[in-house]
């Protein structure tokens, strides 16, 4: 094994009220939108630049920096409620994710 002492994976998990979707590895410099691909989830996007809120989700715990000038996608009372633009938003510690039930688009296998 050659995990360091004290060292711990740091993950980013998706969930949909108390259900973990998926989690993946934090990958610092990678999107949410990238790090939701790799935990096999697809979130919604459209402008990939945060201009029109598609890819928005809720940030539960951990930090995702926002930018100094927000983007139209984005404003102060979002924030206030901890929004998150997934097409701009790069996680820098272990998070947890809401994502809206109404925004999700799961793998056609997951469909009753």
């Amino acid at each position: 094994m050659t995990e360091s002492v004290g060292e711990t994976l740091k993950l980013v998990r998706f969930m949909q009220g108390a259900k973990l979707l998926g989690q993946t590895r934090l990958v610092i410099g990678e999107t949410l939108v990238e790090h939701a691909e790799s935990a096999g989830i697809n979130l919604p996007t459209n402008c990939t630049s945060g201009t029109c809120g598609t890819c928005l989700v809720t940030l539960i715990s951990g930090k995702i920096p926002v930018p100094e000038i927000l983007p139209p996608g984005l404003d102060d009372y979002l924030i206030e409620q901890a929004a998150r633009l997934g097409c701009i938003g790069c996680p820098t510690t272990d998070c947890d994710i809401a994502v809206s039930y109404t925004h999700l688009t799961l793998p056609t296998s997951d469909l009753v």
